[in-house]
């Protein structure tokens, strides 16, 4: 019998340690070793003198790239963002929440694969397959070249990449419920994903095979295991979301054959995921100008620019300590903007309640949307509806000063080619244009209103 060891893996960096710390010594990350009984010989080491030690270095020059050119997944949208497709021997590692739709964007993708003429093999440790069959008749996806397997061996898929006869495309469903021989534990512990990663990985390398690695995450939204996982691979993209709307997003974190911080809007209907055609005005849907603390942002993700709503409501407060709630956003930036408002135009904000939100279930992390949350508090405060077709975007800091961000060329373009007048956006030089204060913004959007509203009237109106 194969002699056993326990050494210790750290699970936020895959590091391994003969013998229990309380800090990782590579990633400095604390009580994170676990203990991981492994057999002496699951290490496969290769001796010197060897035919893969011998090796010799190749001039880049000569390597032929003939049958590596990539190809379609079938959804325009998300061969643009991964970089003109599937890369074959490429290896993709996709994450996401349970129910938010990774299986069935797969197996559509898996479907047209198939229908272009190449063999997919979709294998799955999750479903059985009268379920796989199930699905794809709903998805309508059926077709010769999709194949199913119902497994969580590694073994039973690593028999099917043989050169040759090896398939085009091995979408495996998940990597965190397949056991591996050649480590210990139980299916999802890092000697087990690491191992079934690596196996597949480098198979499929050899065999010119695209594969697709479905990744758990963790309860802040993180992909579980080990980050060697995410280094292993060629690509990382996220599917995110609420699953009780209706849009999906898929960001694509880690590209080496493309962009990184692409964005692909998604909503699910009956026949699977469709992608949004224009998301640039997906997010507003039916909305009413005439209200007030209502104002549009034009907000990036990546490169691409995203029409959202950004409200705000002011109201009279009857707790000792006001309300300050924010949804979609970090509530920090709401109190950090107020604040400055306060101290910049002379504000009262001590005997009120303020709530503001993103409308559409978006969540908001670039600093572009300061102005137009500004704005909407502004709006709702003086109780004065904006514009009907202004637009918003720009950094406020602690000074009051507005400051440009990223790709504010490309969103200036968005916004006149949807119509949006007036703009409002950071001033890059003096006489374009563009607002260089919280005072200007205040100024253009409310004219005198503001002198009515000083100080000591606004808390006397409250």
């Amino acid at each position: 019998m194969a002699k056993s060891r326990e050494v210790y893996v750290c699970t936020a960096c895959g590091a391994r340690s003969p013998q229990w710390r309380g800090q990782c010594l590579t990633c400095k990350a604390w009580n994170t070793l676990e203990a991981v009984v492994e057999s002496k010989d699951a290490g496969r080491s290769v001796a010197v003198g060897s035919p893969v030690a011998a090796s010799h270095p190749v001039r880049l020059s000569d390597v032929s790239d003939q049958g590596h050119e990539p190809f379609g997944t079938g959804l325009e949208a998300l061969d643009r963002v991964l970089g003109s497709g599937l890369v074959p021997g490429g290896a993709v590692l996709m994450g996401g929440e349970p129910g938010i739709g990774k299986s069935t964007l797969l197996l559509q993708m898996a479907g047209a694969v198939a229908a272009a003429g190449r063999l997919v093999v979709y294998a799955s440790g999750e479903e059985s397959l009268a379920q796989i069959k199930s699905r794809a008749e709903r998805l309508g996806v059926l077709h010769d070249n999709l194949m199913a397997l119902s497994t969580s061996r590694v073994e039973d898929i690593l028999a099917l990449l043989e050169p040759g006869t090896a398939p085009g495309l091995l979408v495996l469903d998940s990597v965190q419920t397949m056991t591996s021989e050649h480590a210990e534990g139980l299916p999802g512990n890092v000697s087990q994903v690491r191992a079934v990663a690596q196996d597949v990985v480098e198979l499929c390398k050899r065999c010119n095979t695209t594969v697709i690695l479905v990744g758990h995450v963790t309860k802040d939204g993180t992909l579980a295991g080990p980050r060697l996982l995410e280094h292993m691979v060629d690509t990382v993209i996220s599917l995110e979301g609420d699953r009780r709307q209706m849009f999906r997003l898929l960001r694509v974190l880690k590209n080496r054959f493309g962009p990184n911080q692409e964005l692909v809007v998604f909503q699910m209907v009956r026949q699977g995921l469709e992608v949004v055609a224009d998301p640039s005005t997906y997010f507003l849907g039916v909305r009413d100008p005439s209200l007030s603390g209502t104002a549009v942002v034009m907000a990036a993700d990546g490169q691409r620019p995203l029409a959202v709503e950004v409200q705000a409501l002011i109201s009279r407060s009857y707790l000792a300590i006001p309300r300050r709630t924010g949804l979609g956003f970090d509530v920090n930036r709401l109190h950090l903007l107020l604040a400055v408002l306060e101290k910049r135009l002379r504000l009262n904000f001590g005997q009120v309640d303020i709530y503001a939100k993103v409308g559409g279930g978006m969540k908001l992390q670039e600093p572009g949307m300061d102005l137009a949350l500004v704005a909407a508090v502004l709006s709702s405060f003086y109780d004065v509806p904006l514009p009907e077709r202004a637009v918003f975007w720009g950094e406020v800091d602690l000074n009051g000063q507005i400051r440009p961000v990223s790709i504010q060329h490309i969103r200036l373009m968005q916004a006149r080619r949807l119509g949006y007048a007036p703009l409002f956006y950071p001033q890059s030089e003096p006489g374009d244009g563009g607002l260089a204060t919280v005072v200007d913004l205040q100024s253009r959007l409310f004219g005198a209103g503001k002198r009515r509203m000083t100080k000591s009237e606004s808390s006397d109106a409250q």
